[in-house]
This record gives C-alpha cells, sequence and structure tokens, in this order.
C-alpha cells in the first residue's frame, strides 16, 4: 500500500533527511567562520538556537505523536536561525531561544509540518524577534580579524543608510568610519574596488553571525548547485536583478542620479548571500516551475533593493522574501505547465459546435 504524504516530493533516490544534511554541510563552513571572527558569544548563540529547535520539534512530535527529528528539518531550521542572529545576540539568549521555538510552533507545526508552510520558518523566526527586540537585534561588533577591539560597530549597509540623508559626500565619510583590513585595501587599490566590498566577500565585517562571509556562502550555494539540491534560478536571478537595480537606482538616494550605484558591496553585504542560496530556494515555500521561480527571484531582488535603498531598514532580504513566499500560490497558478492534451472546455464546446 502507498502512502502519499505532504510535499516536498523530489522523484528519485535524495530523501529529505538527506537534503537536509547536504544543507548543514553547506552552511558550515559560514557559521565556522561566525565562531572564529566572533568567537565564543557565536558558538553561544548557534548553540541555543539549535537546541531551541530540537527540542520544540521534539515536543511537538510528542504530542502529535509523530516523530520528526530524524529528517533534518529542525536542526537546519536552527542552524539558520543562529546564523542570522548578531553575535551580541548571547547576552540575551532568549532571543534565538524564542526565535527558534517560534519558527518551529507557529510558522511549521501550525500549518501541519515539514511541507505545509507557507514561508520559510527560519526567516519568520529572524523578523519576529527582529521586531520585538529591534535594539538587542541591531547591534553588531567587528570580527576579530579586522584586529581592533571588539566593539560596537555598524555594519556596511546601516553605515550606506546613514549616508544617505548627507549625499554622495556623506557615503564616503560614512564608510570611511569604519576599518578595513590591509590586504583588502591593497587588492582594492589594484582592482580599483571599494576595500569594504573586499572585506565583506573575505568576512571582515560587522554582522549577523552566519552572513559575513560572501564567499563561503558562495561556496556552500555551488556545493548545493553541484549535488542537486537547489538549481541555478532562483539565486543568480535574485542576486542578478539586485545587483542590476542597484547599479541602476541605487546612486539616486546618495544624489548621484541613475546609473552610479554601486553594486559589489550591496551584493556581498548583509544577509543577501545566505538568503538567495539557503532561503529563497527553500523547496515547500517557493514555486515549483521554472518560469515561476525566475520570478519569484526577481521579486526577491526588487523587493530587497525597495527596502535597502528606500525603507527605513537597512537590511529587507528576510521582508522580501516572505513577501514573496506570500505570492507563491499565484505564481504558480500563472506559470504552471500546460497538460499534455489537455483542452480548454469552452474550447472543446467551440468545436462540438462547429
Amino acid at each position: 500500500m502507498n502512502t502519499v504524504k505532504s510535499s516536498p516530493h523530489i522523484h528519485g533516490p535524495l530523501r529529505t533527511d538527506k537534503a537536509m544534511l547536504m544543507v548543514t554541510i553547506a552552511l558550515l563552513p559560514a557559521a565556522l567562520w561566525g565562531v572564529y571572527a566572533f568567537g565564543f558569544r557565536a558558538l553561544f548563540t548557534l548553540i541555543v538556537a539549535i537546541a531551541s529547535s530540537l527540542l520544540t520539534e521534539f515536543l511537538l512530535g510528542k504530542v502529535s505523536h509523530e516523530s520528526t527529528l530524524r529528517d533534518g528539518s529542525a536542526l537546519v531550521t536552527g542552524l539558520l536561525v543562529g546564523m542570522n542572529m548578531p553575535p551580541l545576540a548571547y547576552h540575551q539568549f532568549y532571543i534565538p531561544l524564542i526565535a527558534s521555538a517560534f519558527a518551529i510552533t507557529v510558522v511549521k507545526w501550525t500549518f501541519g509540518g515539514l511541507g505545509c508552510n507557507w514561508m520559510n520558518p527560519a526567516l519568520a523566526g529572524r523578523v519576529f524577534v527582529f521586531f520585538s527586540f529591534t535594539s538587542q537585534m541591531s547591534s553588531f561588533i567587528l570580527p576579530r580579524t579586522l584586529s581592533v577591539d571588539s566593539l560596537s560597530s555598524a555594519t556596511p549597509l546601516s553605515a550606506m543608510k546613514t549616508a544617505m540623508t548627507a549625499g554622495a559626500a556623506g557615503r564616503s565619510s560614512e564608510l570611511l568610519a569604519l576599518p578595513v583590513t590591509e590586504f583588502a585595501q591593497n587588492v582594492a587599490d589594484k582592482l580599483d574596488i571599494s576595500p569594504y566590498a573586499v572585506d565583506a566577500f573575505l568576512g571582515n565585517r560587522a554582522g549577523c553571525i552566519g552572513e559575513v562571509s560572501a564567499v563561503l556562502l558562495l561556496l556552500g550555494g555551488l556545493f548545493l548547485l553541484w549535488r542537486g539540491i537547489i538549481t541555478w534560478r532562483i539565486p543568480v536571478v535574485y542576486i542578478g536583478s539586485f545587483a542590476i537595480l542597484s547599479w541602476m537606482f541605487g546612486g539616486i538616494p546618495y544624489g548621484l542620479g541613475a546609473f552610479h550605484g554601486e553594486i559589489l558591496l550591496p551584493v556581498f553585504s548583509g544577509g543577501l548571500m545566505l538568503g538567495a542560496f539557503f532561503m529563497a530556494t527553500d523547496w515547500v515555500t517557493t514555486p515549483t516551475t521554472p518560469k515561476g521561480e525566475i520570478v519569484f527571484a526577481i521579486g526577491c531582488g526588487f523587493f530587497t533593493f525597495l527596502i535597502r535603498y528606500f525603507g527605513s531598514l537597512p537590511e529587507g532580504v528576510s521582508l522580501a522574501i516572505i513577501l514573496m513566499n506570500i505570492t507563491v500560490p499565484l505564481i504558480e497558478k500563472a506559470t504552471r505547465v500546460k497538460r499534455f492534451g489537455y483542452v480548454k472546455p469552452e474550447k472543446k464546446a467551440k468545436e462540438a459546435k462547429a
């Protein structure tokens, strides 16, 4: 007797637990870099987030008499929640704890468990605690790789947001207040690019634990592409559409006009790489058709750009993906593949009359 279960459905030998293991492996380099860059505080935050996720999943499984820990989805959710936390969250350990518990209980289990949630649980948990504890979730420190004391610091995105009110000159002065590594400065001088973009690519900047190293997130994303866990459409189109919009209109808030916006620094900063490869590609909450994936990714890029450059928040990845998660049923309906041999009823009626 065959049993029909909820999505995600994959035709092939790949099982959900194996897929989640691959995602965990892909996330580990960026997570470990966060631990190295920010120290024990980052490790403690990750442990609290993962433990809260696993414990909540276990308890809800007991209530529903369904064992769900083995599929690995709770582990990935907890890891993503922890990676989306600022290093200083260890001072208020209840923040990652609440975020993971909210993600599993409200977003995942309330809607029926894995395959039934309409938005990414980790993103929802992160957004929930961001608006509940905005001050704590907006406090960042410099990584040890900058060879300076771990003092509170602005992220490149928050510095750029502050500079928008001061025009083009203010844009430079705000960023010059942030330290850079000597290696980044040397590379920037040779390639004529921003040294902050080089440090953001390598992971030498303030930010959330798992989002600071763009290169390690990129390598993790390429690993998932190689293993067939995700397709190229969503991450490539998401990042590409955001980069194009940043170049075309990103200079306007600084008084520079159109086609004068930066590309590399906005792409490598914030949670864009983490969101594009690991959260916007969630099997359950994204379209299943190729055209639908492209439409979804363009929408994510547009909303991320809109919130970052013209909204009140310096970051917009989480909200952009959640907004597009809402539209997935409509995108699926508009882009679904026509069944072979299917003829619309009205067309059948016309042919019958003829």
